[in-house]
């Protein structure tokens, strides 16, 4: 029985074991894994430790940006006073004050990200009420303290505090002196320092405690176990982590140096227009690629026809990325899309035109193919790196004055020029070697003309030709 199996499982294992048939493997493995993602469009699946969920509203569970769904586009500038530029945790405390103000309102999928040194780029998709959202975006963030007093049946009441962001000269994570545990420390100027010293007071050695709040939200409150009367003190905790001590700390410098913004650039886009932008952005893209099909078809025939396939595989393959990784979509986006596709289809020519070079040589159709590729590659990735360098560069560009569609449409470059060089130099070669294999991929006239077919090979029977 044990030869048996053994005389069964050699053969497979040989197959499994060459080059070719894991290539083959691996792009229907990809294949699978890239139509599984775009079939369901609500998914929540747990691998492991890593949880991936997407339940976009967009096209196949596709997450759709501002000027396809519609909403606002809002840029804020911080103001500066006094000639002192904000810090960058000040900026990242401000960043997240307006996403706690923006999230109870309910916008899907707010985007609201820091832009260069002082900008905060603001996305609200879906949303109407736009000047509401500026006043309250444009709100200062407050901050207070209060003391908590606890009462014998557990209740408590928070009495009011002369004590503020204002008196506040300092927020910072840190370690404590003997433990080495995060702590955050709290600096106070002199005003401060007597209040604070009175509140500790109050409260030392109870369970009552110093709440501290941000917009009425509160952030942490610590007990005292002493006076504290030097204005300087470190919050601590058992559930304290560097993650936890390091939001405290840009909670407190958003509160207590407040940023006035300004809005520098605001437009919004209607919901229908962006849906029409995008149905004929859809339509163009589908058109293209069907165009470009068939001139490779026409002109390169077997080969043209393979290369097809392989962008068929490459849009699939693009697109489940795009939802994968939650990239947003925009009119930018798929343009960017678009020109990637004419990149892989260039990539193809490249190497096309080397086989039939090496084909009129005198060649093999599997050693034109396999030389063709190896020539080829160079001139691809030359061509294909400096188009990721600009993709860099627009990135770079684009984060600095806070334009969003010129950053989506360097990412969604990007993306599509690192699949389109898969797909040219792996997919495509690997369903040319499987056409050598079958009998149809001997054929000389399916991969070149006549006149280009090697004298010596018109006559091979083993080709499938007669002269």
């Amino acid at each position: 029985m044990r030869r048996l199996l053994g005389r069964v499982l050699s053969p497979l294992a040989w197959v499994l074991g060459t080059p070719l048939v894991r290539r083959t493997l691996v792009i229907v493995l990809l294949v699978a894994l890239a139509t599984a993602s775009l079939a369901f469009a609500k998914f929540d699946v747990n691998l492991l430790l890593f949880r991936l969920e997407r339940d976009n509203a967009g096209p196949l569970g596709l997450r759709l940006g501002l000027d396809l769904q519609g909403g606002s586009h809002l840029v804020y500038q911080a103001v500066e006073e006094g000639g002192a530029k904000p810090t960058p945790a000040q900026m990242e405390g401000v960043r997240q004050t307006i996403e706690r103000r923006v999230n109870p309102l309910g916008v899907t999928e707010p985007v609201i990200q820091i832009m260069g040194d002082d900008r905060i780029l603001v996305q609200l998709p879906g949303l109407k009420n736009v000047e509401e959202t500026k006043r309250l975006i444009g709100e200062m963030a407050v901050l207070s303290f209060k003391v908590r007093e606890y009462q014998p049946d557990g209740a408590f009441v928070d009495a009011n505090l002369n004590l503020s962001g204002d008196d506040l000269d300092r927020g910072y994570e840190g370690v404590h002196p003997t433990t080495n545990a995060p702590v955050v420390y709290l600096e106070f100027g002199s005003t401060g320092t007597r209040t604070f010293a009175e509140a500790t007071a109050r409260i030392q050695g109870t369970r009552n405690c110093l709440a501290i709040f941000l917009d009425k939200e509160e952030l942490v409150c610590p007990v005292a176990e002493e006076a504290i009367l030097g204005g300087t003190a470190f919050i601590s905790g058992p559930d304290f982590t560097q993650e936890r001590v390091r939001t405290i700390a840009i909670q407190l410098e958003s509160g207590r140096l407040p940023i006035p913004l300004q809005v520098v650039q605001e437009w919004g886009v209607d919901a229908s227009l962006g849906s029409d932008a995008l149905a004929k952005s859809l339509v163009a893209g589908g058109v293209g690629l069907a165009l470009v099909v068939l001139f490779m078809v026409l002109y390169y025939r077997l080969p043209g026809l393979l290369a097809g396939l392989s962008l068929a595989f490459y849009a699939v393959l693009v697109v489940s990325i795009f939802k994968l990784f939650n990239v947003t979509l925009t009119l930018a986006s798929i343009a960017a899309l678009i020109i990637s596709i004419g990149m892989a289809v260039d990539a193809n020519v490249l190497i096309f035109e080397r086989m039939k070079e090496e084909i009129r040589g005198g060649r093999t159709l599997r050693a034109s193919v396999e030389v063709g590729f190896n020539r080829a590659w160079s001139a691809i990735w030359d061509s294909q790196i400096t188009t990721l360098i600009a993709c860099v560069i627009l990135m770079w560009f684009g984060t600095r004055i806070a334009a969003s569609l010129v950053v989506g449409f360097a990412l969604t470059l990007a993306i599509g020029v690192l699949v389109s060089m898969f797909t040219a130099t792996y997919v495509t070669r690997t369903l040319l070697l499987l056409a050598m294999v079958a009998q149809v991929g001997r054929r000389f006239p399916l991969f070149v003309t006549r006149d280009n077919i090697p004298a010596a090979a018109r006559g091979a029977s083993a080709l499938g030709e007669r002269s």
